[in-house]
């Protein structure tokens, strides 16, 4: 087994893993493993996708998810790939927070060239421009602050995905 990671500055770490067992038998032990009643987590199958959730009990904001496709390489080889990420809902919200941002940093920089091409005050519309992607940048390290939350739960997750990939 060999495993591939990217680098751990993104806020969403990806790594491939290459198994020696067909696609098949993987997802049928990911199905066996995660369905087990004594398996604290949740789980959702789709084709050959699993998204794993961290245990509810210990589930907070910033829990992770694990989201893991296997995808068939030859008859008896096949490739993991696992993408650690906020759940869905924390992504949403920071995207729509960043799309806000934007649109309002194009907003206000219309606002300041009208203004300054009219010779009108624009102290206004400038300190917004530099004040949003300061936002940007606090946006940033909260998602990396939660992602460092969230980081013994990814790698508890991903022990849960070894010990699966093993016993395939």
């Amino acid at each position: 087994m060999e495993e591939v990671q990217n680098s751990a500055i993104f806020l969403r770490p990806r790594f491939q893993l290459e198994i020696a067992q067909s696609s098949t038998v993987v997802l049928e032990e990911f199905s066996k493993v995660l369905k087990e009643k004594s398996c604290e987590y949740p789980s959702k199958f789709s084709d050959g996708h699993v998204a794993i959730d961290v245990p509810v009990k210990q589930a907070h904001f910033w829990s992770p998810q694990l989201n893991v496709e296997v995808i068939s390489v030859t008859d008896s080889s096949c490739l993991i790939k696992g993408l650690f990420g906020p759940k869905p809902q924390v992504w949403t919200l920071f995207m729509f927070v960043h799309f806000v941002l934007g649109f309002l940093f194009l907003c206000f920089a219309v606002v300041l060239y009208v203004r300054v091409r009219l010779g009108e005050a624009y102290i206004m519309p400038l300190m917004l421009l530099i004040f949003i992607p300061l936002l940007w940048i606090l946006l940033y390290f909260l998602g990396r602050i939660g992602k460092g939350t969230g980081q013994p739960q990814m790698e508890d997750l991903h022990q849960l995905l070894i010990k699966i990939i093993e016993k395939a």
